[in-house]
């Protein structure tokens, strides 16, 4: 029997007036919205609704604004009688996926991803870091050239997102990335793109996160997931309740593998995802990594409109 998944966004996705919409329309939506600023003390919704967006930009904000959002649409679908048979999310989006998965509830998260954000955001002093999307170069190369810059510069460099076939994110310290950068477009990537974000995630750099994080996860009561989420640092299912922290703690410097935890979802079944939260993302990504399975998102009442007519059609 086919199978449908919630496939939730990572950071990028932020946009002010994001869950506006659909806090307006569905009181489901509007109580996770209530019950996160609650548990933050703080309108954090006010925020996702209004902006600024040089505010929603900041790491600490923008994880639990996004997983909120996203948490919102889930809880919506779900008073729809959408639920998912899988769940995967990238990187950040990995919290939203076990909210859905009832792993956690969204006020938790929040908290937890908010204490993400101000560690990533602290690990490494501003402009000392830097990320890169690398266009039009398989992974495997982007990976060996960075491998080379490492060693010949003894600084870290290495791919942090393998987003889709033709698109590596690199991160490190950014002397590294920027010699990597011009590295890869002589070996032909068609372009290296600098990325405007405020720390270099999921790379080497990011070590020091993880003892701040442990005891912010440990002190989360975890109940087991009701499905399956495909994790991003082994891009397999995982049900196990007591190996959800440790894969979250690697994963603060893991590569996302997000190419390969499509094609796992493909492989288990799934024909149908569903983008739960802000933008569109990883919907153009689904795309080009397994073009048989039909992808729609949900971030809004109109969107849910059309996601519901293609589910229930």
């Amino acid at each position: 029997m086919s199978k449908l998944a919630f496939i939730f966004p990572g950071q990028g996705s932020q946009a002010a007036g994001m869950g506006k919409a659909l806090a307006e329309a569905f009181p489901a939506a509007r109580r996770v919205f209530d019950e996160v600023d609650a548990a933050l003390g703080e309108k954090l919704s006010q925020l996702c609704f209004e902006g600024p967006d040089e505010q929603l930009k900041l790491t600490a904000n923008t994880q639990p604004a996004i997983l909120t959002v996203s948490a919102a649409a889930a809880a919506v679908l779900a008073e729809h009688g959408v639920v998912p048979d899988l769940v995967a999310g990238h990187s950040l989006g990995e919290y939203s996926a076990l909210v859905a998965a009832g792993a956690l509830t969204a006020p938790e998260a929040a908290k937890a991803v908010r204490a993400r954000g101000t560690f990533m955001q602290e690990a490494v002093p501003a402009g000392q870091g830097a990320m890169a999307a690398v266009l039009g170069l398989e992974p495997g190369r982007v990976r060996a050239i960075c491998e080379s810059v490492e060693a010949a510069t003894g600084l870290v460099c290495s791919p942090a997102n393998y987003n889709d076939p033709g698109q590596t994110v690199i991160a490190g310290a950014a002397a590294a990335v920027e010699r990597a950068g011009a590295e890869l477009k002589a070996a032909g990537a068609k372009r290296v793109l600098p990325l405007a974000v405020s720390a270099p995630f999921h790379c080497a750099l990011m070590e020091p996160v993880k003892a701040r994080l442990e005891p912010v996860l440990r002190g989360v009561a975890w109940r087991e997931p009701r499905v399956a989420v495909v994790t991003n640092v082994e891009a397999k299912p995982n049900r196990e309740v007591g190996r959800i922290v440790p894969l979250l703690l690697e994963q603060v410097s893991a590569p996302v593998r997000w190419l390969e935890c499509v094609e796992e979802l493909a492989r288990l079944g799934v024909t149908r995802m569903v983008e739960v939260g802000p933008g569109k993302v990883l919907s153009g990504l689904v795309k080009r990594i397994a073009k048989g399975v039909e992808v729609v998102n949900v971030e809004d009442p109109a969107s849910l409109e059309k996601a519901l007519a293609v589910l229930k059609g």
